[in-house]
């Protein structure tokens, strides 16, 4: 099973940018589609964005469409989550999860492996 490791949170101000990666060990990546979640305090855990195996596919939440790019490098290992236009409302951990399929899901529960997490916190 893949272990999969978020780096990349902070702390930044509204309108910032931040960029999160979550490195894969374990297993070749391109065997799995990746996702973003993120739960935020005393909130469930939500869906952000997804990928396909080889990156064809993508797929946002609403309230994240055209702010946040999902990419991924499979030769490095590496899925990224590009944040722009950051907004006090994105303040929350994100999580990074991968399931051993080709196609993406919105759905937590479609993913067998999830990262420790990273928390960002966006400033008003």
């Amino acid at each position: 099973q893949v272990r999969l490791v978020e780096s990349g949170g902070g702390l930044v101000q509204a309108g910032g940018s931040l960029r999160l990666s979550c490195a894969a060990s374990g297993g070749p990546i391109r065997n799995y589609a990746m996702g973003w979640f993120r739960q935020a305090p005393g909130k469930e855990r939500e869906f952000v964005a997804t990928i396909s195996w080889i990156g064809s596919t993508t797929s946002y939440a609403d309230s994240v469409k055209g702010r946040f790019t999902i990419s991924r490098d499979n030769t490095k290992g590496t899925v990224l989550l590009q944040m722009n236009s950051l907004k006090p409302e994105d303040t929350a951990v994100y999580y990074c999860a991968a399931r051993f399929v080709t196609y993406g899901s919105t759905r937590e529960y479609d993913y067998n492996s999830w990262g420790q997490g990273t928390q960002v916190t966006v400033s008003s």
